[in-house]
């Protein structure tokens, strides 16, 4: 089960107000997805996933350990990491981009470095063989992510393997769960363009924009989104993939993003870097030794409820893991509410107000 409806749109705006529904649940939009690569949002617990309606899992690594034949014994993915929610899983094309490979075909690729030291093999219906197993409530279609810089020549080739790879993916999920296809061609207009229209030919659930904050930097990412997203359906989810910073996410959601997923809550979490209304603050500074606030003040989250900056900070000094989940614990939260302010903004119709007095508190860094 999947359907998409727009509630509203902001009138200053391309902000747009939606639900997702699922079989395993609705899901508001926009949407930030805490990502879960391993089957686990780092230093997260699923009950400690504040306000998160939906999480995102990795195909390519789940596919090498434990293995689909695990997760499939243990009931599917939900079951396996106790996360009752819907979930979405990338189809491996982001690591046709990332890892070492040896050759891309028509077929799909083959990884230089698997655990063991075999080659792995993932082409688009063996990736939508691991995500049917995994239980996946969001398909992603497997695609050619080109790194950046490329050349034009280079996107437009993988533009193309990535319309032939989209069929196929389509073709082989076969109505079994919902898909979503990927719009590639870096920074080319025209490329764009011809991407987006090959793709919402074949006709998918929903449409992401894929190839973005890949290296090209936060002003061609956003151009990016913006000559894509007008492109695609308005009846359709549009999902930015790997975006990013709060002032990233909001500029995207004014050009109609739906969903948004990134590794930056809590890997910068662990580093002792903590997302607030102002900025983000780094914890293990000796600023903050004394510092009896909360992290944030304006925030909801049990942590901020319970502990002060002082403790956070001395749970880092002393190399306690519980300072990694709480601040792991905080940056979710802080994200969700991001978006639940967002949401609420459209919903009145205030949502370029609420842009511009965020953009005017937030330190980007």
């Amino acid at each position: 089960m999947h359907d998409f409806k727009v509630l509203k749109q902001d009138p200053g705006t391309g902000a747009r107000l939606g639900r997702i529904d699922t079989g395993r649940g609705s899901i508001s939009t926009p949407v930030f997805m805490p990502v879960g690569t391993q089957a686990a949002v780092r230093c997260v617990k699923p009950d400690d996933l504040f306000k998160a309606e939906i999480i995102l899992a990795n195909t390519y690594h789940l596919y090498l350990q434990p293995g689909t034949h695990i997760i499939r014994k243990a009931g599917g993915l939900h079951s396996f990491m106790g996360w009752p929610g819907p979930i979405l899983t990338d189809s491996g094309g982001f690591q046709v981009f990332s890892l070492p490979r040896k050759e891309i075909s028509e077929e799909g690729v083959v990884f230089e470095f698997e655990k063991g030291g075999k080659p792995a093999k993932l082409g688009p219906e063996t990736s939508m063989e691991i995500q049917l197993a995994l239980g996946s409530d969001i398909i992603m279609a497997f695609d050619e992510c080109a790194p950046y810089p490329s050349t034009k020549p280079a996107v437009a080739e993988a533009v193309r393997r990535t319309a032939r790879w989209a069929k196929r993916s389509k073709d082989a999920v076969a109505g079994r769960s919902a898909v979503y296809g990927i719009v590639q061609g870096g920074t080319y207009g025209d490329l764009r363009r011809e991407s987006a229209e090959l793709t919402v030919g074949i006709g998918f659930d929903g449409y992401a924009i894929g190839g973005v904050s890949v290296g090209e930097g936060t002003d061609l990412m956003l151009e990016a989104v913006a000559m894509s997203a007008p492109l695609l359906p308005a009846d359709r989810p549009r999902y930015v993939m790997g975006v990013g910073k709060p002032d990233e996410i909001l500029s995207a959601v004014a050009h109609g993003i739906d969903m948004f997923d990134c590794v930056i809550p809590t890997r910068h979490a662990r580093g002792g870097v903590l997302y607030t209304r102002r900025g983000t603050i780094r914890i293990t500074k000796r600023d903050y030794r004394l510092d009896m606030y909360p992290p944030d003040s304006s925030c909801g989250c049990p942590v901020c409820a319970k502990f002060t900056r002082a403790y956070i900070h001395h749970l880092f000094k002393a190399g306690e893991i519980l300072g990694k989940i709480l601040a792991s614990i905080h940056n979710i939260a802080f994200f969700t509410q991001l978006m639940e302010s967002a949401r609420k903004a459209i919903g009145g119709g205030t949502y370029t107000a609420f842009l511009d007095a965020f953009m005017k508190e937030y330190r980007t860094g």
